[in-house]
């Protein structure tokens, strides 16, 4: 059992496609990003919460970066690849990873909002100086990272609440 205090310092990195993803995938619906990091942050101090986005082709994401902003949320953004034959690529993870553990030193709790197996070796280093929380749909989450993690908010447990 972790301890969440109101003094704790919480750094929030959002994968975003994967919740995203996740979210349509399992539900249908989009991911109420404003109720996933109120609950991330669990009443303690949030340091600084970042959502690591990938811009399509059309750049139809612009009302959505700005209700992210709205929530307190900065987001980075990194074009969509398109490779020779069609292929589509965009990826945060090491980007994601670089600021968290930039930034673990000055945080009590770092909470990774994201499924991603790839995480896995992120939590065992940043939980030698950090807590480490994982947010995301259980569903979706590789067991392996929830194993690892020192808390894990299954977001399947009411997904009315984190939906919209």
């Amino acid at each position: 059992m972790i301890i969440k205090h109101k003094e704790q310092r919480v750094g929030v990195f959002i994968d975003t496609s994967n919740l995203y993803h996740s979210a349509k995938n399992l539900y249908k619906r989009k991911v109420n990003f404003g109720q996933v990091l109120k609950d991330a942050v669990a009443g303690r101090k949030l340091v600084r919460a970042i959502a690591y986005v990938i811009t399509s082709e059309n750049g139809e994401e612009k009302n959505f970066f700005d209700a992210l902003t709205k929530l307190g949320i900065e987001t980075k953004t990194k074009d969509l690849q398109i490779f020779p034959g069609g292929a589509k690529k965009g990826d945060w993870d090491v980007g994601l990873a670089i600021d968290a553990l930039k930034m673990a030193p000055r945080l009590d709790a770092v909470v990774l909002v994201t499924g991603d197996g790839d995480q896995v070796p992120l939590v065992e280093y940043l939980k030698t100086t950090s807590q480490v929380e994982v947010v995301s749909f259980d569903k979706s989450t590789s067991t392996k990272l929830i194993e690892v993690a020192d808390d894990f908010l299954d977001l399947s447990t009411n997904p009315r609440k984190y939906l919209i």
